[in-house]
């Protein structure tokens, strides 16, 4: 089994943070991983795109071919349009439905939610909201990888939630508590 996972955002949104539990939670699983660069991280607000794979077989190259990605987990609605031409056919967005808009052509909010809104598999859900409502107003990310886990399969939710309690450890137990809260209420929403 395999699965190509791209993930994407704007800078300062937490992508990095989702990549390291999905590794964490791979790794713990005896699954190979390979990872390419994560871009864009230098600047807050620019936007940041990487390559996740995780398979049972080796894997060769970190890069996911156009027309490959399982999955496409955004933080930001404009972003994971960009990454269409990588989706598969039977591929799934998951991503937010607020738009994060630090430029000044951003596209009209409504045609944007259309064209998702046309797509045969895409998630959407305000994340933001979400974090919000369970007090961590830094965990839209975990929400985010909470309502993709169902789409990752190679790894499970028990899994994802093993690892958040391993790479949060260090900034204590609140910390463990409150992402692990936001990541549950991201799974509820797929539910």
């Amino acid at each position: 089994m395999k699965k190509d996972i791209i993930l994407c955002g704007v800078g300062g949104q937490g992508i990095l943070s989702i990549a390291t539990v999905i590794g964490e939670a791979a790794t713990e699983a005896g699954l190979n991983l390979k990872q390419a660069e994560v871009h864009g991280m230098s600047q807050r607000g620019g936007d940041v795109q990487s390559n996740l794979r995780l398979s049972t077989e080796t894997i060769y190259s970190d890069l996911i071919s156009l027309g490959k990605t399982d999955v496409v987990i955004s933080m930001e609605p404009m972003e994971s349009l960009r990454y269409l031409p990588y989706l598969a056919a039977d591929g799934t967005i998951v991503t937010s439905s607020k738009p994060f808009i630090n430029i000044p052509n951003y596209p009209d909010e409504g045609e944007l939610m259309a064209e998702l809104d046309n797509l045969p598999h895409v998630v959407k859900v305000d994340i933001d909201k979400i974090a919000h409502e369970t007090g961590n107003l830094r965990g839209a990310n975990m929400v985010l990888l909470g309502m993709a886990a169902p789409f990752i399969e190679i790894v499970t939710v028990d899994q994802l939630r093993e690892a958040i309690k391993v790479v949060f450890a260090r900034k204590g137990q609140a910390i463990v508590d409150s992402n692990l809260k936001a990541f549950d209420a991201g799974v509820n929403e797929v539910k």
